[in-house]
Formats: structure tokens, C-alpha cells, sequence
């Protein structure tokens, strides 16, 4: 795994704006991500936070499924693209209903903090050149996974067996 950071000022985020800064990264670098390789990297970006004792990057449940780790809403959300690289989306638009004039674009990359973006792009760059598919055998061989998985259910892989996992 990656070495453990030095302690700094680390955050929790939506998942939403974590998986975004993910896709945006990759795409930045050239490396494309698929929704089913982007679930495997949040879950390892999930385990490297904890496991530098930094909170949670996100909060969402991971789920143990057929084919791995999956947080479920972000699995929804870009399962349109199937096997296909997620096309970059570098902002939302943020509505302020009660003055349009107020309404302002949101970067993705804007939201995280920088010393959090050194983290998740190590996660990213550690595993840019790996498949989705060889991502989910890793997976399928981690206690985590095993631990949490039954056929034909969705249980979740806690964080504190990612951690303990992974911390070892």
C-alpha cells in the first residue's frame, strides 16, 4: 500500500465531490476511469485516510458486491456509462432561488483541500495503469471484501475493517 502521511488538516467530503475530483484528476492525466474502476479507488482512498488516522474522506456506506467494493449512489449515478470512461465534469452550478444573479459555478477541484488532493491523487496514481478488472480481484482477496460479502446481499464493509485491514 502507500506509505502513511505526516499528520495535516484533513476533511470529510460527499462522496459526490470526492468520486468528481477523482473522474477530474484521471481524466487530467490521461488514465480514463470506468464507474466500476472508480468504485475500487474510492474504496482505497477511503482505506488510505483512515489509515492515516485522518477522518473519514467520505461517509457513504461501502458495499460488498458481486464484483467488489461499491458505494452505491455513485455506482447509480455514472452506471450509464457502463464499461466506458467517465467524461470529465469539472463544476456544478450552484441556484440561489432567491437572486439568480447569485448563481455561480462550483469547481470540483475547488472543493477539496489541497493536502487531502495529495492523498487521493496518490491513491489515483498508485493505481492508474491497473484494469478495473484486476482492481477487483485485488478486492476479492482482501479480508474486508470476504468479510462483508454474501451472495445476493449488499452488506457493508465497515471502516473500521478497512482500517484494521489495511493498517496491519
Amino acid at each position: 500500500m502507500l506509505k502513511k502521511k505526516k499528520k495535516e488538516k484533513h476533511y470529510t467530503y460527499p462522496v459526490r465531490d470526492v468520486s468528481h475530483y477523482i473522474i477530474v484528476y484521471s481524466n487530467k492525466k490521461d488514465y480514463g476511469v470506468s464507474n466500476l474502476k472508480l468504485q475500487k479507488l474510492l474504496y482505497f482512498v477511503q482505506a488510505f485516510f483512515l489509515i492515516n488516522d485522518c477522518p473519514p474522506c467520505f461517509d457513504e456506506k461501502i458495499e460488498a458486491w458481486d464484483f467488489g467494493p461499491v458505494v452505491p449512489e455513485i455506482y447509480r449515478e455514472y452506471k450509464r456509462y457502463g464499461g466506458m470512461d467517465i467524461p470529465t465534469i469539472d463544476y456544478y452550478v450552484k441556484f440561489d432561488k432567491k437572486n439568480i444573479w447569485n448563481t455561480e459555478r462550483i469547481y470540483y477541484e475547488d472543493i477539496i483541500s489541497d493536502d487531502d488532493k495529495e492523498m487521493i491523487q496518490a491513491v489515483v496514481d498508485k493505481f492508474a495503469h491497473c484494469s478495473a478488472t484486476f482492481l477487483v480481484n485485488l478486492t476479492h482477496n482482501q479480508d474486508p471484501w470476504i468479510n462483508a460479502y454474501v451472495n445476493g446481499q449488499r452488506n457493508e464493509i465497515t471502516k473500521e475493517d478497512i482500517k484494521r485491514y489495511f493498517d496491519d
